[in-house]
C-alpha cells in the first residue's frame, strides 16, 4: 500500500472514530439541563446551547476584549477549553452558511440563525462532522465538528473559538457586529 493509501485509510478511521464519539452508548452521567431543554442537549441561560459537549457554563471564562497578536487586535470571542476531539454542537437552530479554512481560524464553521439575524462562528476545529455541508439546516444541539487547535491556536491548548455576530439585512457571513458571547452562555447567576 502506498503512503497516500495509508493516509486515506487513516482519515477514514479518524472519521469513523469521530462519528462514534458523538453517539451515546450505555448509561452515562446526565448532562446539566435547564428547564425546557431538549433531551441530551445542554442549554445556557438565554436559550443558546453550550457549543462544546460536556462544558458547563460555570467553566466558561470571559476573555472577550483580551489583547491578541501582541496587542495588535482584540479578541472578539470567547475560547471554550476542551480536549481535542470533543464534539462541537450547534448553539441554536440555523443553516451552515460557510465552511472555511483560514490561516488564523483553521477549520471554521459559519452558521446563520434560523431568523437570519445572527451568525455563530466556530473556529480552530479538528474537523467537521462527516457529511456536513454548506446550506445544511441544523437543529440546536446537533453535532457539527470537533474541538481542535488548527489555524493559529496553540497546539497545547485545544479549544473552540466561539463568536456571535448580529447581522444587518444583506450582510454576508464574514460581516456583522460582534457581541460578547459570554453573557449569552453563562448562567444568569454567574459572578461577573
Amino acid at each position: 500500500m502506498t503512503r497516500l493509501g495509508w493516509f486515506i485509510l487513516a482519515l477514514i478511521l479518524f472519521g469513523i472514530a469521530a462519528f462514534a464519539s458523538m453517539l451515546s452508548f450505555g448509561s452515562s452521567p446526565e448532562p446539566r439541563r435547564v428547564p425546557r431543554a431538549a433531551p441530551n442537549v445542554e442549554a445556557a441561560g438565554d436559550g443558546l446551547r453550550m457549543p462544546v459537549r460536556g462544558v458547563s457554563a460555570a467553566a466558561l471564562r470571559d476573555n472577550w476584549g483580551e489583547a491578541r497578536a501582541g496587542g495588535a487586535r482584540e479578541h472578539h470571542a470567547i475560547d471554550i477549553m476542551a480536549a481535542t476531539g470533543t464534539p462541537v454542537l450547534a448553539t441554536a437552530p440555523g443553516t451552515i452558511e460557510k465552511l472555511f479554512d483560514s490561516h488564523d481560524g483553521g477549520h471554521t464553521i459559519y452558521q446563520r440563525s434560523a431568523d437570519g439575524g445572527t451568525v455563530y462562528y466556530y473556529a480552530h476545529l479538528a474537523g467537521y462532522r462527516a457529511g456536513l455541508h454548506e446550506g445544511q439546516r441544523l437543529r440546536g444541539g446537533e453535532g457539527i465538528g470537533f474541538v481542535g487547535a488548527t489555524g493559529n491556536a496553540d497546539a497545547g491548548a485545544p479549544h473552540l473559538h466561539f463568536e456571535v455576530k448580529r447581522m444587518a439585512p444583506g450582510e454576508r457571513w464574514w460581516q456583522g457586529t460582534n457581541v460578547n458571547p459570554y453573557p449569552l452562555l453563562a448562567e444568569p447567576d454567574a459572578n461577573r
